[in-house]
Protein backbone atom coordinates (compact mmCIF):
# COMPACT_ATOMS: atom_id res chain seq x y z
CA UNK A 1 0.00 0.00 0.00
CA UNK A 2 1.48 3.53 -1.01
CA UNK A 3 0.88 5.36 2.74
CA UNK A 4 3.06 7.95 4.30
CA UNK A 5 5.50 5.83 6.06
CA UNK A 6 4.22 7.99 9.33
CA UNK A 7 0.81 6.39 9.70
CA UNK A 8 -1.15 3.41 8.83
CA UNK A 9 -2.99 2.64 6.05
CA UNK A 10 -6.46 3.77 6.32
CA UNK A 11 -9.47 1.65 5.26
CA UNK A 12 -12.98 0.48 5.66
CA UNK A 13 -14.98 -2.09 5.13
CA UNK A 14 -17.76 -2.76 2.98
CA UNK A 15 -21.44 -2.40 3.60
CA UNK A 16 -23.65 -6.00 5.15
CA UNK A 17 -26.94 -3.85 5.93
CA UNK A 18 -27.09 -0.31 4.94
CA UNK A 19 -27.24 -0.80 1.11
CA UNK A 20 -26.11 -3.00 -1.80
CA UNK A 21 -22.97 -4.32 -2.84
CA UNK A 22 -22.77 -1.84 -5.38
CA UNK A 23 -20.94 -4.51 -7.94
CA UNK A 24 -23.15 -7.10 -7.19
CA UNK A 25 -26.42 -5.35 -7.10
CA UNK A 26 -29.63 -7.24 -6.04
CA UNK A 27 -27.51 -10.46 -5.20
CA UNK A 28 -26.11 -8.92 -2.54
CA UNK A 29 -29.64 -9.14 -0.40
CA UNK A 30 -29.60 -12.85 -1.26
CA UNK A 31 -27.01 -13.71 0.76
CA UNK A 32 -26.59 -13.57 4.83
CA UNK A 33 -24.00 -11.21 5.32
CA UNK A 34 -23.97 -10.71 8.67
CA UNK A 35 -23.17 -13.18 11.27
CA UNK A 36 -26.08 -12.54 13.48
CA UNK A 37 -28.16 -15.41 12.21
CA UNK A 38 -30.56 -13.19 10.58
CA UNK A 39 -31.01 -12.02 7.03
CA UNK A 40 -31.24 -8.21 6.78
CA UNK A 41 -32.51 -6.34 3.67
CA UNK A 42 -30.61 -3.48 2.46
CA UNK A 43 -31.83 -0.72 4.46
CA UNK A 44 -30.69 3.07 2.05
CA UNK A 45 -31.65 2.49 -1.66
CA UNK A 46 -28.39 1.23 -3.78
CA UNK A 47 -25.55 3.38 -4.71
CA UNK A 48 -23.61 3.33 -7.90
CA UNK A 49 -20.00 1.89 -8.16
CA UNK A 50 -19.13 5.59 -9.11
CA UNK A 51 -20.72 6.97 -5.93
CA UNK A 52 -19.52 4.65 -3.69
CA UNK A 53 -16.38 4.73 -4.59
CA UNK A 54 -16.51 8.44 -4.35
CA UNK A 55 -17.83 8.02 -0.75
CA UNK A 56 -14.72 5.95 -0.07
CA UNK A 57 -12.29 8.68 -1.41
CA UNK A 58 -14.28 10.94 0.31
CA UNK A 59 -13.84 9.01 4.00
CA UNK A 60 -9.68 9.08 2.76
CA UNK A 61 -9.92 5.23 2.43
CA UNK A 62 -6.48 3.93 1.14
CA UNK A 63 -8.30 0.45 0.73
CA UNK A 64 -11.63 -1.11 0.53
CA UNK A 65 -12.21 -4.23 2.65
CA UNK A 66 -14.57 -6.62 0.77
CA UNK A 67 -15.87 -10.01 1.61
CA UNK A 68 -16.50 -11.78 -1.77
CA UNK A 69 -19.59 -13.15 -2.37
CA UNK A 70 -19.49 -16.29 -3.46
CA UNK A 71 -22.14 -16.37 -5.72
CA UNK A 72 -21.06 -12.98 -7.13
CA UNK A 73 -18.04 -12.93 -8.29
CA UNK A 74 -15.66 -9.70 -7.63
CA UNK A 75 -14.83 -9.56 -11.41
CA UNK A 76 -12.75 -6.49 -13.30
CA UNK A 77 -15.16 -3.73 -12.86
CA UNK A 78 -14.62 -3.25 -8.49
CA UNK A 79 -10.72 -3.63 -9.41
CA UNK A 80 -10.81 -1.37 -12.10
CA UNK A 81 -12.58 1.43 -10.56
CA UNK A 82 -10.87 1.36 -7.34
CA UNK A 83 -7.71 1.39 -9.31
CA UNK A 84 -9.29 4.30 -11.14
CA UNK A 85 -9.60 5.69 -7.74
CA UNK A 86 -5.92 4.92 -6.07
CA UNK A 87 -7.64 2.43 -3.59
CA UNK A 88 -6.47 -0.69 -2.69
CA UNK A 89 -8.36 -3.61 -1.42
CA UNK A 90 -8.50 -6.42 0.92
CA UNK A 91 -10.32 -9.55 0.12
CA UNK A 92 -12.47 -11.19 2.62
CA UNK A 93 -13.83 -14.46 3.25
CA UNK A 94 -16.92 -13.67 5.38
CA UNK A 95 -19.76 -13.84 3.52
CA UNK A 96 -18.30 -17.83 1.81
CA UNK A 97 -18.03 -18.28 5.91
CA UNK A 98 -21.64 -17.87 6.74
CA UNK A 99 -23.48 -19.22 3.74
CA UNK A 100 -20.64 -21.28 1.85
CA UNK A 101 -19.33 -23.18 -0.11
CA UNK A 102 -17.18 -25.22 2.73
CA UNK A 103 -13.97 -26.64 2.30
CA UNK A 104 -14.69 -30.19 2.71
CA UNK A 105 -14.81 -31.17 6.50
CA UNK A 106 -14.47 -27.85 7.59
CA UNK A 107 -17.22 -24.45 7.87
CA UNK A 108 -14.50 -22.29 5.95
CA UNK A 109 -14.52 -20.68 3.07
CA UNK A 110 -11.11 -20.22 1.44
CA UNK A 111 -11.12 -17.32 -1.49
CA UNK A 112 -11.23 -18.71 -5.27
CA UNK A 113 -7.32 -18.21 -6.85
CA UNK A 114 -8.82 -16.23 -9.44
CA UNK A 115 -10.03 -13.69 -7.25
CA UNK A 116 -6.67 -13.44 -5.55
CA UNK A 117 -4.74 -13.25 -8.85
CA UNK A 118 -7.30 -10.80 -10.67
CA UNK A 119 -6.59 -7.92 -7.68
CA UNK A 120 -2.44 -9.21 -7.64
CA UNK A 121 -3.06 -8.60 -11.64
CA UNK A 122 -4.36 -4.66 -11.16
CA UNK A 123 -1.60 -4.33 -8.46
CA UNK A 124 -4.01 -3.34 -5.90
CA UNK A 125 -4.61 -6.36 -3.50
CA UNK A 126 -3.69 -5.27 -0.17
CA UNK A 127 -4.23 -8.31 2.09
CA UNK A 128 -6.16 -11.41 2.15
CA UNK A 129 -8.75 -11.77 5.24
CA UNK A 130 -9.89 -14.58 7.33
CA UNK A 131 -12.54 -13.42 9.50
CA UNK A 132 -12.74 -14.38 13.38
CA UNK A 133 -11.16 -17.87 12.60
CA UNK A 134 -10.35 -18.49 16.17
CA UNK A 135 -13.96 -18.03 16.66
CA UNK A 136 -15.07 -20.73 14.10
CA UNK A 137 -12.32 -22.67 15.11
CA UNK A 138 -14.01 -23.45 18.60
CA UNK A 139 -17.92 -22.68 18.43
CA UNK A 140 -17.50 -24.29 14.59
CA UNK A 141 -22.05 -24.63 14.55
CA UNK A 142 -21.78 -20.72 14.72
CA UNK A 143 -22.83 -20.20 11.04
CA UNK A 144 -22.69 -24.27 9.82
CA UNK A 145 -25.64 -26.00 10.98
CA UNK A 146 -25.13 -28.82 9.44
CA UNK A 147 -22.18 -30.62 11.38
CA UNK A 148 -19.83 -29.58 13.84
CA UNK A 149 -16.53 -28.48 11.87
CA UNK A 150 -13.85 -26.62 12.78
CA UNK A 151 -12.20 -24.06 10.48
CA UNK A 152 -8.97 -25.85 10.25
CA UNK A 153 -9.84 -29.10 11.21
CA UNK A 154 -10.97 -31.57 13.16
CA UNK A 155 -9.58 -31.71 16.54
CA UNK A 156 -10.96 -34.25 17.94
CA UNK A 157 -9.41 -36.24 20.41
CA UNK A 158 -6.18 -34.47 20.16
CA UNK A 159 -4.36 -33.30 22.96
CA UNK A 160 -2.97 -29.37 22.85
CA UNK A 161 0.28 -29.57 21.44
CA UNK A 162 -1.49 -32.49 18.22
CA UNK A 163 -4.13 -29.78 18.19
CA UNK A 164 -2.08 -26.99 17.24
CA UNK A 165 0.12 -29.11 15.13
CA UNK A 166 -3.17 -29.71 12.54
CA UNK A 167 -4.08 -26.45 13.00
CA UNK A 168 -0.90 -25.04 12.15
CA UNK A 169 -0.16 -27.92 9.01
CA UNK A 170 -3.54 -26.04 7.46
CA UNK A 171 -2.76 -22.65 8.23
CA UNK A 172 0.81 -22.99 6.58
CA UNK A 173 -0.82 -24.49 3.56
CA UNK A 174 -3.29 -21.64 3.23
CA UNK A 175 -0.59 -19.17 3.21
CA UNK A 176 1.46 -21.08 0.91
CA UNK A 177 -1.95 -21.24 -1.38
CA UNK A 178 -2.55 -17.42 -1.16
CA UNK A 179 1.31 -16.65 -1.86
CA UNK A 180 1.35 -19.14 -4.84
CA UNK A 181 -1.56 -16.91 -6.39
CA UNK A 182 0.29 -13.77 -5.44
CA UNK A 183 3.09 -15.00 -7.41
CA UNK A 184 0.84 -16.13 -10.35
CA UNK A 185 -1.01 -13.18 -10.44
CA UNK A 186 1.53 -10.99 -10.64
CA UNK A 187 3.01 -12.61 -13.82
CA UNK A 188 6.33 -12.86 -12.18
CA UNK A 189 6.59 -8.80 -11.94
CA UNK A 190 9.78 -8.94 -9.31
CA UNK A 191 7.68 -5.58 -7.91
CA UNK A 192 4.69 -7.79 -6.38
CA UNK A 193 4.40 -6.90 -3.21
CA UNK A 194 3.75 -9.71 0.15
CA UNK A 195 0.32 -9.70 0.43
CA UNK A 196 -0.50 -10.47 4.13
CA UNK A 197 -2.99 -13.85 5.40
CA UNK A 198 -4.62 -11.69 8.25
CA UNK A 199 -6.64 -13.53 11.35
CA UNK A 200 -9.04 -10.82 12.50
CA UNK A 201 -9.78 -11.96 15.76
CA UNK A 202 -12.68 -11.01 18.04
CA UNK A 203 -11.46 -13.56 20.71
CA UNK A 204 -7.68 -12.70 22.41
CA UNK A 205 -6.95 -16.48 21.72
CA UNK A 206 -4.79 -18.85 19.39
CA UNK A 207 -3.08 -15.34 18.03
CA UNK A 208 0.43 -16.88 18.20
CA UNK A 209 -0.72 -20.10 17.15
CA UNK A 210 -1.84 -18.33 13.97
CA UNK A 211 1.05 -15.80 14.01
CA UNK A 212 3.48 -18.87 13.94
CA UNK A 213 2.04 -20.66 11.11
CA UNK A 214 2.25 -17.21 8.99
CA UNK A 215 -0.92 -15.24 9.19
CA UNK A 216 -0.86 -11.58 10.50
CA UNK A 217 -2.48 -11.05 13.72
CA UNK A 218 -5.51 -8.46 13.47
CA UNK A 219 -6.90 -7.91 16.72
CA UNK A 220 -10.82 -6.36 16.82
CA UNK A 221 -10.76 -3.02 19.34
CA UNK A 222 -13.94 -2.05 20.95
CA UNK A 223 -16.50 -5.24 19.94
CA UNK A 224 -16.80 -7.36 23.53
CA UNK A 225 -13.02 -7.01 24.38
CA UNK A 226 -10.40 -5.45 27.67
CA UNK A 227 -8.60 -3.33 25.33
CA UNK A 228 -4.73 -3.52 26.96
CA UNK A 229 -5.19 -7.66 27.17
CA UNK A 230 -6.48 -7.65 23.35
CA UNK A 231 -3.72 -5.43 21.96
CA UNK A 232 -0.73 -7.17 24.36
CA UNK A 233 -1.71 -10.81 23.13
CA UNK A 234 -2.20 -9.74 19.61
CA UNK A 235 1.57 -7.49 19.90
CA UNK A 236 3.44 -10.15 21.58
CA UNK A 237 2.72 -12.25 18.79
CA UNK A 238 3.14 -9.74 16.06
CA UNK A 239 6.46 -9.67 17.49
CA UNK A 240 7.07 -12.99 18.79
CA UNK A 241 7.26 -14.23 15.07
CA UNK A 242 8.23 -11.46 13.03
CA UNK A 243 4.60 -10.57 11.84
CA UNK A 244 2.99 -7.16 10.96
CA UNK A 245 0.18 -6.22 12.85
CA UNK A 246 -3.22 -4.55 11.82
CA UNK A 247 -6.16 -3.32 13.80
CA UNK A 248 -10.14 -3.43 12.76
CA UNK A 249 -12.05 -1.05 15.45
CA UNK A 250 -15.30 -2.99 15.34
CA UNK A 251 -18.48 -1.09 15.94
CA UNK A 252 -20.65 -4.07 16.38
CA UNK A 253 -20.89 -4.58 20.28
CA UNK A 254 -22.98 -4.86 23.48
CA UNK A 255 -24.13 -1.26 24.31
CA UNK A 256 -27.14 0.90 23.19
CA UNK A 257 -27.55 4.78 23.04
CA UNK A 258 -28.86 7.83 21.47
CA UNK A 259 -27.44 7.35 18.21
CA UNK A 260 -27.95 5.86 14.77
CA UNK A 261 -28.55 1.67 14.72
CA UNK A 262 -28.92 -0.29 12.01
CA UNK A 263 -29.42 -3.36 14.34
CA UNK A 264 -29.06 -4.21 17.90
CA UNK A 265 -25.19 -3.88 18.61
CA UNK A 266 -24.85 -2.27 15.23
CA UNK A 267 -23.57 0.08 16.36
CA UNK A 268 -22.71 -1.23 20.08
CA UNK A 269 -20.44 1.46 20.90
CA UNK A 270 -20.98 5.14 21.80
CA UNK A 271 -19.24 8.07 19.03
CA UNK A 272 -17.16 9.45 21.67
CA UNK A 273 -15.97 5.69 22.60
CA UNK A 274 -15.44 5.28 18.66
CA UNK A 275 -13.54 8.26 18.44
CA UNK A 276 -11.12 7.44 21.63
CA UNK A 277 -10.91 3.69 19.63
CA UNK A 278 -9.17 5.12 16.74
CA UNK A 279 -7.00 7.20 18.60
CA UNK A 280 -6.20 4.35 20.87
CA UNK A 281 -5.30 1.93 17.91
CA UNK A 282 -3.53 4.59 15.50
CA UNK A 283 -0.79 5.24 18.46
CA UNK A 284 0.09 1.74 18.51
CA UNK A 285 1.73 2.25 15.10
CA UNK A 286 0.15 -0.57 13.19
CA UNK A 287 0.42 -1.62 9.57
CA UNK A 288 -2.51 -0.80 8.83
CA UNK A 289 -5.79 -0.02 10.49
CA UNK A 290 -9.39 -0.18 9.53
CA UNK A 291 -13.27 0.15 10.61
CA UNK A 292 -16.30 -1.98 10.66
CA UNK A 293 -18.49 -1.63 8.65
CA UNK A 294 -19.14 1.29 6.21
CA UNK A 295 -23.05 1.21 6.71
CA UNK A 296 -21.97 3.05 10.60
CA UNK A 297 -20.28 6.17 8.62
CA UNK A 298 -22.96 7.41 6.40
CA UNK A 299 -26.36 6.97 5.13
CA UNK A 300 -27.27 6.91 1.80
CA UNK A 301 -29.91 9.38 0.86
CA UNK A 302 -30.32 8.38 -2.87
CA UNK A 303 -29.02 9.60 -6.06
CA UNK A 304 -25.59 8.75 -4.50
CA UNK A 305 -26.25 11.70 -2.29
CA UNK A 306 -24.39 10.47 1.00
CA UNK A 307 -24.74 11.93 4.53
CA UNK A 308 -22.36 11.47 6.96
CA UNK A 309 -23.57 10.17 10.48
CA UNK A 310 -22.20 11.17 13.78
CA UNK A 311 -19.68 8.67 13.41
CA UNK A 312 -18.91 9.18 9.76
CA UNK A 313 -17.95 13.00 11.13
CA UNK A 314 -15.99 11.37 14.06
CA UNK A 315 -14.22 9.07 11.40
CA UNK A 316 -13.78 12.15 8.84
CA UNK A 317 -11.74 14.56 12.18
CA UNK A 318 -10.12 11.31 12.88
CA UNK A 319 -8.84 11.71 9.03
CA UNK A 320 -8.68 14.73 8.42
CA UNK A 321 -7.54 16.37 11.48
CA UNK A 322 -5.88 13.89 13.84
CA UNK A 323 -3.90 11.74 11.73
CA UNK A 324 -1.87 14.10 10.17
CA UNK A 325 -1.38 16.47 12.96
CA UNK A 326 -0.24 13.22 15.01
CA UNK A 327 2.76 11.99 13.15
CA UNK A 328 3.85 8.70 14.02
CA UNK A 329 7.78 8.53 15.31
CA UNK A 330 7.69 4.79 16.44
CA UNK A 331 6.35 1.41 15.02
CA UNK A 332 4.44 -1.39 16.79
CA UNK A 333 7.33 -3.46 16.38
CA UNK A 334 9.58 -1.35 18.62
CA UNK A 335 7.36 -2.29 21.60
CA UNK A 336 8.61 -3.04 24.78
CA UNK A 337 7.60 -4.83 28.20
CA UNK A 338 8.21 -4.28 31.62
CA UNK A 339 5.63 -6.87 32.30
CA UNK A 340 5.89 -10.46 30.25
CA UNK A 341 2.84 -13.13 30.38
CA UNK A 342 4.42 -16.17 28.87
CA UNK A 343 1.49 -19.22 28.80
CA UNK A 344 0.92 -21.97 26.49
CA UNK A 345 -2.23 -21.19 23.77
CA UNK A 346 -4.78 -23.29 25.20
CA UNK A 347 -7.43 -21.46 23.36
CA UNK A 348 -9.53 -20.86 26.65
CA UNK A 349 -11.14 -17.29 26.99
CA UNK A 350 -13.26 -18.21 29.91
CA UNK A 351 -15.70 -20.39 29.06
CA UNK A 352 -13.21 -23.42 29.07
CA UNK A 353 -15.56 -25.20 26.29
CA UNK A 354 -14.30 -26.83 23.14
CA UNK A 355 -10.23 -26.02 23.53
CA UNK A 356 -9.16 -26.01 19.88
CA UNK A 357 -12.85 -27.46 18.64
CA UNK A 358 -12.43 -30.48 20.17
CA UNK A 359 -16.00 -30.72 21.51
CA UNK A 360 -15.57 -33.68 23.13
CA UNK A 361 -13.05 -31.75 26.26
CA UNK A 362 -12.68 -28.91 28.46
CA UNK A 363 -9.86 -26.54 28.86
CA UNK A 364 -7.80 -27.44 31.66
CA UNK A 365 -8.55 -25.25 34.80
CA UNK A 366 -4.66 -24.41 35.04
CA UNK A 367 -5.12 -22.63 31.69
CA UNK A 368 -7.16 -20.39 33.65
CA UNK A 369 -4.18 -19.00 35.36
CA UNK A 370 -3.28 -16.25 32.69
CA UNK A 371 -7.05 -14.80 33.74
CA UNK A 372 -5.77 -14.51 37.28
CA UNK A 373 -2.81 -12.39 35.94
CA UNK A 374 -4.60 -10.06 34.01
CA UNK A 375 -6.70 -9.16 36.98
CA UNK A 376 -3.39 -8.36 38.90
CA UNK A 377 -1.93 -6.58 36.13
CA UNK A 378 -5.22 -4.44 35.98
CA UNK A 379 -5.26 -3.24 39.49
CA UNK A 380 -8.49 -6.02 39.58
CA UNK A 381 -10.26 -4.32 37.09
CA UNK A 382 -10.38 -7.27 33.99
CA UNK A 383 -12.41 -10.43 35.36
CA UNK A 384 -9.98 -13.31 37.14
CA UNK A 385 -12.23 -15.88 35.38
CA UNK A 386 -12.14 -15.09 31.39
CA UNK A 387 -10.57 -12.64 29.10
CA UNK A 388 -13.74 -11.39 26.93
CA UNK A 389 -16.82 -10.16 27.93
CA UNK A 390 -18.32 -13.79 26.48
CA UNK A 391 -18.07 -15.29 29.88
CA UNK A 392 -20.26 -15.15 32.85
CA UNK A 393 -21.26 -12.03 34.59
CA UNK A 394 -21.93 -9.92 31.28
CA UNK A 395 -25.05 -8.93 30.01
CA UNK A 396 -25.59 -7.13 27.23
CA UNK A 397 -27.73 -4.06 26.33
CA UNK A 398 -28.28 -4.73 22.68
CA UNK A 399 -30.39 -7.35 23.63
CA UNK A 400 -32.82 -5.09 24.64
CA UNK A 401 -33.71 -4.14 20.68
CA UNK A 402 -34.66 -7.67 19.67
CA UNK A 403 -38.01 -7.05 20.10
CA UNK A 404 -38.06 -4.43 17.52
CA UNK A 405 -39.70 -5.26 14.21
CA UNK A 406 -36.23 -5.48 11.61
CA UNK A 407 -38.22 -3.05 9.16
CA UNK A 408 -38.28 -0.14 11.51
CA UNK A 409 -33.96 -0.27 11.29
CA UNK A 410 -32.08 1.73 11.04
CA UNK A 411 -33.11 3.76 13.81
CA UNK A 412 -32.31 7.27 13.44
CA UNK A 413 -31.81 8.04 17.00
CA UNK A 414 -31.28 4.65 18.59
CA UNK A 415 -32.42 3.82 21.95
CA UNK A 416 -33.51 6.36 24.31
CA UNK A 417 -31.09 6.25 26.97
CA UNK A 418 -26.93 4.72 26.14
CA UNK A 419 -27.22 1.67 28.93
CA UNK A 420 -23.96 0.08 28.36
CA UNK A 421 -21.15 -2.56 30.11
CA UNK A 422 -18.25 -2.00 27.58
CA UNK A 423 -15.26 0.76 28.86
CA UNK A 424 -11.73 1.31 27.18
CA UNK A 425 -10.19 1.92 29.72
CA UNK A 426 -8.15 -1.01 31.98
CA UNK A 427 -5.07 -0.16 33.83
CA UNK A 428 -1.88 -1.76 32.29
CA UNK A 429 1.91 -0.72 32.48
CA UNK A 430 3.90 -2.04 29.11
CA UNK A 431 2.85 -5.65 29.07
CA UNK A 432 3.44 -7.98 26.20
CA UNK A 433 2.07 -11.65 26.20
CA UNK A 434 4.27 -14.39 24.24
CA UNK A 435 3.57 -18.31 24.33
CA UNK A 436 5.99 -20.90 25.58
CA UNK A 437 8.56 -20.51 23.08
CA UNK A 438 9.76 -17.19 23.50
CA UNK A 439 13.49 -16.89 23.39
CA UNK A 440 15.83 -15.10 25.14
CA UNK A 441 16.03 -12.14 22.73
CA UNK A 442 12.78 -11.39 22.27
CA UNK A 443 12.10 -11.12 25.87
CA UNK A 444 13.48 -8.41 26.42
CA UNK A 445 14.09 -6.69 29.87
CA UNK A 446 10.93 -7.37 31.69
CA UNK A 447 10.80 -6.39 35.07
CA UNK A 448 8.19 -8.55 36.04
CA UNK A 449 7.29 -12.07 34.68
CA UNK A 450 3.97 -13.93 35.12
CA UNK A 451 4.66 -17.44 33.92
CA UNK A 452 1.30 -19.00 33.73
CA UNK A 453 -0.90 -21.71 32.21
CA UNK A 454 -1.34 -25.21 31.50
CA UNK A 455 2.53 -26.15 30.18
CA UNK A 456 6.01 -25.52 29.44
CA UNK A 457 9.03 -26.53 28.36
CA UNK A 458 11.99 -27.11 30.07
CA UNK A 459 13.85 -24.51 27.92
CA UNK A 460 11.73 -21.96 28.54
CA UNK A 461 11.56 -22.75 32.32
CA UNK A 462 15.67 -22.52 32.32
CA UNK A 463 14.97 -19.16 30.68
CA UNK A 464 12.84 -17.50 33.39
CA UNK A 465 14.72 -19.15 36.28
CA UNK A 466 17.62 -17.36 34.53
CA UNK A 467 16.00 -13.97 34.55
CA UNK A 468 14.97 -14.20 38.57
CA UNK A 469 18.61 -15.17 38.99
CA UNK A 470 19.65 -11.57 37.26
CA UNK A 471 17.31 -9.61 38.78
CA UNK A 472 13.51 -9.78 37.68
CA UNK A 473 10.63 -10.39 39.67
CA UNK A 474 9.10 -13.91 38.33
CA UNK A 475 5.61 -15.13 39.37
CA UNK A 476 5.56 -19.18 38.66
CA UNK A 477 2.97 -21.31 38.86
CA UNK A 478 3.45 -24.20 40.86
CA UNK A 479 3.12 -27.06 38.52
CA UNK A 480 4.98 -25.38 35.42
CA UNK A 481 8.18 -25.91 37.91
CA UNK A 482 10.43 -28.86 38.29
CA UNK A 483 12.88 -29.70 40.98
CA UNK A 484 15.58 -28.00 42.19
CA UNK A 485 13.02 -24.95 40.85
CA UNK A 486 9.84 -25.79 42.86
CA UNK A 487 10.05 -23.64 45.38
CA UNK A 488 10.54 -19.68 45.92
CA UNK A 489 13.52 -18.19 46.33
CA UNK A 490 15.47 -14.80 46.66
CA UNK A 491 18.73 -13.88 44.42
CA UNK A 492 19.99 -10.44 45.53
CA UNK A 493 17.04 -8.25 43.91
CA UNK A 494 15.67 -11.44 41.94
CA UNK A 495 12.70 -13.21 43.44
CA UNK A 496 11.10 -17.08 42.26
CA UNK A 497 7.83 -16.74 43.31
CA UNK A 498 6.20 -20.24 43.16
CA UNK A 499 2.07 -20.07 43.61
CA UNK A 500 -1.07 -22.23 43.13
CA UNK A 501 -3.12 -19.01 43.03
CA UNK A 502 -1.78 -15.87 41.60
CA UNK A 503 -4.41 -13.48 42.50
CA UNK A 504 -3.49 -14.09 45.94
CA UNK A 505 -2.68 -11.64 48.51
CA UNK A 506 0.50 -12.65 48.56
CA UNK A 507 1.14 -12.33 45.07
CA UNK A 508 -0.44 -8.71 44.32
CA UNK A 509 1.60 -7.70 47.51
CA UNK A 510 4.87 -8.99 45.88
CA UNK A 511 4.33 -7.27 42.48
CA UNK A 512 2.58 -3.99 43.46
CA UNK A 513 5.58 -1.84 42.68
CA UNK A 514 5.81 -2.99 39.08
CA UNK A 515 1.95 -2.91 38.02
CA UNK A 516 2.14 1.05 37.52
CA UNK A 517 -0.99 3.50 38.50
CA UNK A 518 -4.05 2.43 39.09
CA UNK A 519 -5.61 5.24 36.88
CA UNK A 520 -2.45 4.74 33.53
CA UNK A 521 -2.81 2.28 30.71
CA UNK A 522 1.05 2.39 29.20
CA UNK A 523 2.83 1.33 26.47
CA UNK A 524 6.51 1.92 25.52
CA UNK A 525 7.25 1.56 22.06
CA UNK A 526 11.48 2.02 21.93
CA UNK A 527 12.04 5.51 23.35
CA UNK A 528 8.77 6.31 22.99
CA UNK A 529 5.98 6.06 25.64
CA UNK A 530 2.12 6.15 25.18
CA UNK A 531 0.13 6.68 28.89
CA UNK A 532 -3.41 6.50 28.35
CA UNK A 533 -6.09 7.73 31.18
CA UNK A 534 -9.50 7.54 31.38
CA UNK A 535 -11.17 10.88 30.45
CA UNK A 536 -14.70 10.32 32.21
CA UNK A 537 -15.32 8.24 34.90
CA UNK A 538 -16.42 5.26 32.92
CA UNK A 539 -13.75 4.85 30.74
CA UNK A 540 -15.67 5.00 27.76
CA UNK A 541 -13.60 7.91 26.32
CA UNK A 542 -9.32 7.87 27.18
CA UNK A 543 -6.97 10.69 27.07
CA UNK A 544 -3.41 10.20 25.60
CA UNK A 545 0.16 11.60 26.49
CA UNK A 546 2.90 10.92 23.94
CA UNK A 547 6.86 11.15 25.61
CA UNK A 548 9.42 11.07 23.46
CA UNK A 549 12.97 11.11 25.89
CA UNK A 550 12.37 14.60 27.61
CA UNK A 551 9.38 16.02 25.87
CA UNK A 552 6.04 15.04 26.67
CA UNK A 553 2.49 16.71 24.55
CA UNK A 554 -1.05 15.60 25.06
CA UNK A 555 -2.64 13.58 21.78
Amino acid sequence: MNTPQDRPALGIQGPVVAMHDPWAGAGSDAIMRTGTGVTIASQDPPMSPGGFVAALRRLGADFYVHHVIPTEPTGDRMLRDLDDAGIDVVLGNEFGNINGPYVEGTNRYDLPTAEIEAAVGCGRLAGVLYDEPEHLQLHASQYRKDAFLPHFGDTAGLSADESIGLIDTTIRGIVGDVAHAVDHGSAGRATAARVPVLAEQVFPVLFHTFARAGMTPTPKVMKESFQPLQLATALGASLQYGRDLWICADLWGPDIGPWITRAPGFPGHSPAEFASALRMAYLFAPSAMFVENLDVLLRHAGDDAIVLTEYGEVWQQFVRDYVPATPLRWSFDEATADVVIIHAEDSDFGRGRHPFGNRSATAPETSRSVFEAWHVISHGTIPAHGSSLHIAGYEFPRALLDDVPRAQFPLPRGAAEQTRVHGLFHASRNVLVFDEHVTDARLGAPELLFVVGSRLPRRTLALVRSRAEAGATVVIAEWLTAEPWSSSQTFGAGRWIVVDRVDSDEVIAAVQPFLGRAGEWTQRFGDTKITITPADGWGETLAFEISSLAKRFSA
